[in-house]
């Protein structure tokens, strides 16, 4: 299911970083989705015990409007996701900043999210479910072009 897309919006970034309120050189989703789709990597960020953060890259697919990822539920961020499903997901760049935030849900894996998966990383997503962030907000920029790119996603 393609989900519609998000409204943009600028972030509200304290007065000092000088975001214009202006849509002019706000990006458009599409430029997101496309580095959410080509990312190899993708950085999760959880919260552990008393709040610590906790951040790890994992394998994941940009998928009908969620990013779905694995992780061992015995691992640190899958037992901090299992008390605490909030996350931070972003991608590798400083440069071309992608980020995420939302709750994870569980969702099984079908055969077409296992050819991507497979297509992908030349390997099949063991289990049968992965984790799944559909965000409820993100935020991009181009840190050359920074702040006239700054530019926040809400989700309904």
């Amino acid at each position: 299911m393609a989900a519609r897309d998000p409204t943009a919006t600028r972030p509200r970034f304290a007065p000092g970083y000088g975001i214009s309120q202006e849509e002019d050189g706000m990006l458009p989703w599409s430029w997101v989705t496309e580095r959410l789709e080509a990312s190899r990597n993708y950085w999760i960020v959880t919260a552990g015990v008393e709040s610590r953060p906790h951040a790890a890259p994992v394998w994941g697919l940009w998928l009908d409007g969620a990013v779905l990822f694995g992780t061992s539920p015995d691992s640190r961020k899958g037992r901090n996701l299992a008390r605490d499903p909030r996350v931070v997901i972003h991608l590798e760049s400083g440069d071309e900043v992608v980020i995420l935030e939302g709750e994870v849900d569980r969702a099984p894996i079908d055969e077409r999210t296992a050819d991507a998966y497979e297509e992908k990383y030349d390997l099949r997503p063991p289990g049968k479910e992965l984790l799944r962030l559909r965000p409820r907000v993100a935020y991009a920029w181009i840190e050359q072009d920074y702040p006239k790119t700054a530019t926040r996603f809400a989700f309904d």
